[in-house]
């Protein structure tokens, strides 16, 4: 039986940057929290919306700089809700995606705190619309595969990649800026051709947005070029070879009636 006297906590996905790409039902848990703990990837945009009244708690990670590492995150997060707080814990993209949400879910229900998973576009869903390459295609790509290009304690990438290394899939790598040379060379080296259409997408649906096309040959170098700054991922696959072709996200105002 719960715990009434407990807050709660809602893990809830803030999109790929975009405030108008926020769920209604995101929107909505960010206005009624009393504290917000927040990753590095929440763009500026989105935090904006946050009340000026709300608590805010900083707890992004960047490459080799974890403010918090991931047990005092989990442990933060028990200890406001014990104060019988709505916390809401706001994450890039899809908090289910690459986003540990399921471990911080996990350790909260152990804790006996109510908690719930409010879902938000992903970063390769806003990416493939903002620039308008499809993730499938009828004739060049059959499925799509997320993947993760940077394991925990900068560990060995040691990925099926010959499973990866399939000409029928799309792949979008996240968190693979500083290993898309080695991402590049075991992709080529188990079958994709050097000439794969590559895209490196940087702040996707943002003002900032920047994007890199590129081919499977040539990323790493392009990439060590520009230094595109996080949030970064990679789009590879014969899809690709559409960006410019296709029709990209529309920008809608909607009017205000105040």
């Amino acid at each position: 039986m719960k715990d009434l006297s407990h807050g709660r906590v809602l893990l809830v996905g803030a999109g790929p940057g975009d405030p108008e790409l926020l769920t209604v039902k995101a929107l909505n848990a960010i206005m009624v929290a009393d504290v917000v703990v927040f990753d590095r990837l929440v763009s500026p945009e989105i935090m904006a919306l946050i009340p000026d009244t709300t608590r805010r708690i900083d707890v992004g990670k960047s490459p080799r700089c974890h403010k918090l590492p991931q047990d005092d995150i989990n442990a933060l997060l028990v200890a406001l809700a014990s104060e019988g707080q709505m916390v809401v814990r706001l994450k890039g993209g899809d908090p289910l995606i690459f986003g540990r949400g399921s471990e911080e879910a996990a350790v909260l229900r152990a804790a006996g705190i109510d908690c719930a998973c409010i879902p938000g576009i992903t970063s390769a869903q806003g990416a493939s619309s903002a620039t308008g390459v499809p993730l499938t295609h009828r004739g060049l790509a059959t499925g799509v595969r997320y993947v993760t290009g940077h394991r925990a304690r900068d560990a060995r990438l040691d990925l099926d990649w010959q499973s990866l290394a399939c000409e029928d899939t799309t792949l979008v790598f996240y968190m693979s800026a500083m290993n898309i040379a080695e991402i590049s060379f075991e992709l080529m080296r188990h079958g994709l051709p050097a000439t794969t259409p590559v895209l490196c997408v940087a702040s996707a649906t943002t003002p900032r947005e920047t994007r890199i096309p590129s081919t499977l040959g040539g990323i790493a170098a392009d990439v060590a070029t520009h230094c595109p700054e996080a949030p970064v991922l990679f789009i590879i696959g014969r899809v690709v070879s559409l960006y410019g072709a296709q029709p990209e996200a529309a920008t809608l105002r909607v009017p205000s009636h105040a």
